[in-house]
C-alpha cells in the first residue's frame, strides 16, 4: 500500500484509539472522518472498510487487557485481588452482560453493515445517545448503592447488557449506553465504566472474528498493512487514554460528554444539510 493510505489508517487508529472509551462513540467518530476526508471504502471496497473499523477496536481493547489484567485474571480465578476476601464478580457477570448485544449483534449484523453505516445514522445516534447520558446524570442516585465490581448482581449485569444493545446503532455509543445504564441502575460512574471495559473484551474479539468471517472474500493480502498499522495506532493512543479517562468520567460524570455530541452532530448537520 502507499505511504499515504497507511497514513489514513493511522489517523483511523488514532480515532478510534481516542474515543474508544469515552462515551461519544468511536464506531461513530471513525465513520464521519472516514466518510467526509479519507474514503477509504475507495481503495478497500465498502465490506473491507467497515470490517477494517471493527477489527481495529480490538487494539483499543487489547489496552483494556494491559490495564486491567489483575481484574481480567481473577475473574478467570487465575489472580486474587489485593484485599479481598471472597471474588463475587466473576466470569457468570460477564457472560450474562455480554449475551443480549452478542444475539442481537448476531441477528441483526447484516442490517448493521447494509444499512447503518453513513453519517446520517450516526448523527441520529449522537443526539438520541446525548439524551440517554443526560437522564442518567439527571435521574440517576445522588448516592449510588454500588461503588465496586464486586457489588454488581447477576440481575444488574443482565439489565446492563439489555441496555447495551442500542449501541448496536452507530453513534449510539457501547460505552454511553452501558455507563449511562448502570448509573441509571444505582452503579457510580467510575464501576459502570470499569464493567462497560471489561465487557467490551470478549464483544469486541466476538464482534471482530464474525465481521472478519464474513468479508473475508473482500480483504486481499494488500489490505493487511493497513489492518496492522491501524491496529497498532488505537492500542498505543487507547493505551495512552484509558486511565485519563476513567479518572475524568468520576469528575466530569456524563454531562459534558453529552453536551459534546449534541454539538458535533448539530455541525454535522449544518456542514452535510445547511
Amino acid at each position: 500500500m502507499e505511504w499515504y493510505e497507511l497514513l489514513k489508517a493511522l489517523i483511523l487508529g488514532f480515532v478510534e484509539g481516542m474515543t474508544e472509551f469515552a462515551p461519544v462513540s468511536s464506531t461513530g467518530h471513525m465513520i464521519i472522518v472516514d466518510d467526509m476526508w479519507l474514503q477509504t471504502k475507495e481503495f478497500l471496497g465498502s465490506g473491507s472498510a467497515n470490517t477494517f473499523k471493527i477489527v481495529i477496536q480490538l487494539g483499543s481493547i487489547l489496552a483494556v487487557v494491559v490495564v486491567m489484567w489483575k481484574r481480567i485474571l481473577s475473574i478467570v480465578g487465575l489472580y486474587k485481588m489485593e484485599g479481598q476476601q471472597s471474588q463475587r464478580f466473576n466470569l457468570g457477570h460477564v457472560l450474562v452482560g455480554i449475551i443480549p448485544a452478542g444475539v442481537f449483534g448476531v441477528l441483526f449484523e447484516d442490517f448493521i453493515d447494509e444499512n447503518l453505516f453513513s453519517i446520517n445514522t450516526v448523527i441520529i445516534g449522537l443526539i438520541i445517545g446525548a439524551i440517554f447520558m443526560i437522564i442518567a446524570d439527571k435521574f440517576g442516585p445522588k448516592k449510588p448503592a454500588i461503588t465496586s465490581l464486586d457489588e454488581i448482581s447477576y440481575s444488574k449485569a443482565l439489565k446492563i447488557g439489555l441496555i447495551q444493545c442500542l449501541s448496536l446503532w452507530p453513534g449510539f455509543s457501547r460505552s454511553g449506553s452501558t455507563i449511562s445504564g448502570g448509573v441509571l441502575l444505582g452503579l457510580d460512574h467510575k464501576t459502570a465504566a470499569d464493567f462497560t471495559f471489561i465487557m467490551a473484551v470478549p464483544i469486541m474479539a466476538g464482534a471482530s472474528g464474525l465481521s472478519l468471517i464474513k468479508n473475508w472474500d473482500q480483504i486481499n493480502i494488500d489490505h493487511l498493512s493497513f489492518y496492522v498499522v491501524g491496529f497498532i495506532s488505537a492500542f498505543i493512543f487507547a493505551l495512552l487514554s484509558i486511565k485519563f479517562f476513567l479518572k475524568l468520567i468520576s469528575k466530569v460524570k456524563l454531562m459534558p460528554f453529552a453536551i459534546y455530541r449534541i454539538v458535533l452532530a448539530l455541525v454535522l448537520i449544518f456542514v452535510l444539510f445547511v
